[in-house]
């Protein structure tokens, strides 16, 4: 009985020795086995790990590829016209030992900070050398890379590999919108000012060629009707003066009718002329003068 009591302690001890000496390494993550601080293994591969119990521990880190975003920054293009930007970069820890001595017990959030930091010299120094209209265009990618390789070049000494980095947002300070938007309103008026004075302009000589047009179909269509009445009354003076030839004393009768009608149109009309006056030969008696016979 005392020495099983004995035993039975002494198996659990070596029981729980065994068990947290053993680890099991994940797929998606890899492992460092530390010793006092020191580095004694590098586990790369799934299955199961063997460690000192109480004098070797074992830090897990993500084998996937890791997201960063960026925190929103001001950046100062050659022109000198402010931008927020803000990014998101994919990165991998690729070297466990430089990784870990870089950050120390911080880790990968250790990591994000100062790869954080490194995008963010990266980008002011890219986009700082790059008029603003380049940055705020849609073809980016060029600029983007040199980010990318300026990045990946720093974060060599963490043990990390940057993948890629991409501008996200690239807009005016808030200060600046308004201003930029009133510019771009006044741009617009003017504009439209411009087109509204071209518009009228080609109203008006339109409107100017019509009037002229009016007025030279006026003068022409007076002009013939001139003509035409011109020979008209030519025609009319020799049908009357035919007329006339053929019968003198019924063309005096009926001119001296259309002269009594014209002059005695009026209800109150008043003619003062003397008793022997030629108007009254066809109404001072009941015969009418005679005309002298025309010459044959």
């Amino acid at each position: 009985m005392r020495a099983t009591a004995y035993i039975l302690p002494a198996i659990a001890l070596v029981g729980a020795a065994v068990l947290s000496s053993v680890f099991i390494v994940d797929e998606r993550e890899r492992v460092l086995v530390l010793q006092f601080g020191q580095v004694k293994q590098v586990i790369s591969e799934p299955g199961l790990g063997f460690k000192i119990p109480l004098i070797q521990e074992v830090v897990r880190y993500e084998d996937r590829i890791l997201g960063l975003p960026t925190q929103p920054l001001e950046v100062t293009p050659l022109d000198d016209r402010r931008l927020v930007v803000d990014a998101f970069a994919r990165w991998r820890i690729v070297n466990l030992e430089t990784f870990r001595q870089a950050v120390g017990p911080g880790g990968e959030q250790a990591a994000r900070d100062r790869l954080d930091r490194i995008i963010n010299a990266s980008i002011r120094e890219v986009l700082g050398s790059v008029p603003s209209q380049r940055v705020l265009s849609e073809d980016r990618t060029s600029l983007m890379n040199q980010i990318r390789n300026i990045a990946r070049r720093e974060a060599v000494a963490l043990g990390v590999d940057v993948i890629d980095v991409r501008l996200t947002r690239t807009d005016l300070p808030e200060q600046n919108l308004e201003a930029t938007f009133a510019r771009m309103r006044a741009e617009r008026q003017r504009e439209a000012a411009d087109e509204i004075a071209r518009g009228g302009e080609a109203a008006q000589r339109v409107r100017a060629a019509a009037d002229r047009t009016v007025v030279e179909l006026t003068s022409q269509a007076r002009k013939e009707a001139e003509v035409i009445r011109g020979e008209a009354d030519a025609l009319s003076n020799a049908i009357y003066a035919q007329a006339y030839g053929k019968d003198p004393e019924f063309f005096a009768f009926t001119r001296s009718l259309t002269s009594y009608e014209r002059a005695l149109q009026s209800s109150n009309s008043s003619i003062v002329l003397s008793p022997d006056s030629a108007f009254f030969d066809y109404l001072g008696s009941e015969e009418a003068p005679v005309a002298d016979a025309p010459a044959p």
